[in-house]
């Protein structure tokens, strides 16, 4: 989706290196074929399955239709394919389609993106462990609403010319598109990121003065700003319409609604815990002791309670319900709730942070004070690895010092 929606082409342009670039600041490992001559075998093998195909028949041109192109091979028959094989949910206007070498190209890739995802897991689990899409290795068609047509007609290619075990494993999720405010030419996903970055990189100067033009600050400004993107891009269900504001305020290290916010929230919690160790070390205060040991009675503060009702106990949930690609019916469209996980940071760092700004969680090393602080850094402790959890399903690194 991150990929579709700031416009990276992924099949067949992804190779352009611009792109590829993108995605590795975005952390986005998104599978690609190989290229070269396994490609071009790959587009051969697809030609001999074209050829032997029940499907597919050699194609003329209607009457007052004019010329084909020149790269057109045959047509195949992906209505009458549907209706024999029973399968729902394709868009009803699926006819006839005019295979081209373009087409096997992106089938081809396809093809070895799968290959290479079951390769890398050569032990897979058993399909019961995946009951909603069918297998350990699926394949989800991750598309805009302008592209859903033409990539239905690769998904019924594909099944047509690969009738083995991943063909049936196809899902497609759908995304709204992406508008921009006040934007008089179209900005390519490069751009966008390089503005993102040159934003956030200002904002950090206007918060955190010289500091932040250390060389040290490279990679806190990459996540960052990586973050600022996925939330963007994230918090939004991915059928509805995005828009996109890059105009220079629109990026802050101070607004609550953003990923810099949770991410600096993140840092905060690691600097506490830095904090402590080193006390720890320098004799300040005794280790922390084992949970069994705590009395947990000194937790008094409402704040303390809201971290463990609305987020540390509710969090299996929330995972289980951004995780769930479960189909609506028994088509082929998938959902999937990023923006649960993204609510859930957000508000998740809000009430850390109302909590954290009133309350001195190191106190004096006074032993009758130990208590209470061991209470509340077992407490946070826990609050620090769901912050960490829930970063993972982003795939986004916790930030562990500002």
């Amino acid at each position: 989706r991150l990929s579709r929606r700031v416009g990276v082409r992924l099949v067949p342009a992804l190779a352009e290196e611009r792109s590829r670039e993108v995605l590795r600041q975005l952390r986005v490992d998104w599978p690609a074929g190989s290229g070269g001559s396994a490609l071009s075998d790959a587009v051969l093998a697809l030609k001999r399955a074209l050829a032997r195909s029940p499907c597919a028949t050699a194609c003329e041109p209607g009457p007052g239709t004019g010329a084909l192109p020149e790269d057109v091979i045959c047509k195949v028959r992906l209505k009458s394919f549907v209706e024999q094989q029973g399968l729902v949910g394709y868009d009803p206007n699926l006819d006839a389609l005019l295979v081209t070498e373009g087409k096997l190209r992106s089938l081809a890739e396809l093809q070895q993106a799968v290959l290479q995802c079951t390769v890398s897991n050569p032990a897979p689990l058993p399909a019961s462990h995946f009951p909603d899409i069918g297998g350990p290795c699926s394949v989800v068609h991750v598309v805009s609403c302008e592209e859903e047509f033409q990539q239905q007609q690769l998904d019924l290619l594909w099944r047509i010319l690969d009738p083995g075990a991943h063909t049936a494993l196809q899902k497609h999720l759908v995304c709204g598109p992406v508008k921009v405010k006040n934007l008089s030419s179209p900005i390519g996903a490069d751009q966008y990121f390089q503005l993102r970055k040159r934003q956030m990189y200002e904002a950090s100067v206007m918060k955190y003065g010289e500091l932040a033009q250390d060389e040290a600050w490279t990679e806190v400004i990459d996540t960052l700003t990586a973050a600022a993107i996925r939330f963007e891009m994230l918090s939004t269900a991915h059928r509805s319409q995005i828009t996109l504001d890059l105009e220079d305020n629109s990026i802050s290290t101070k607004g609550t609604k953003s990923g810099a916010f949770v991410m600096y929230n993140c840092a905060r919690l690691a600097t506490l815990f830095n904090t402590f160790q080193r006390a720890v070390e320098q004799g300040t205060y005794p280790p922390l002791p084992p949970a069994s040991e705590l009395n947990f009675s000194c937790l008094r503060e409402e704040g303390e309670w809201l971290l463990l009702f609305n987020h540390l106990l509710p969090f299996p949930e929330v995972l289980q319900q951004a995780a769930q690609l479960r189909p609506a019916t028994k088509g082929i469209r998938i959902t999937a709730n990023t923006e649960t996980v993204c609510k859930f940071l957000i508000q998740l760092s809000m009430d850390f942070s109302s909590y954290y700004n009133r309350v001195h969680v190191l106190g004096e090393p006074f032993p009758h004070l130990f208590d209470q602080m061991f209470a509340r850094l077992q407490l946070l402790g826990a609050v620090r690895d769901v912050f960490h959890s829930a970063l993972a399903t982003l795939h986004l690194p916790p930030l562990r010092q500002i």
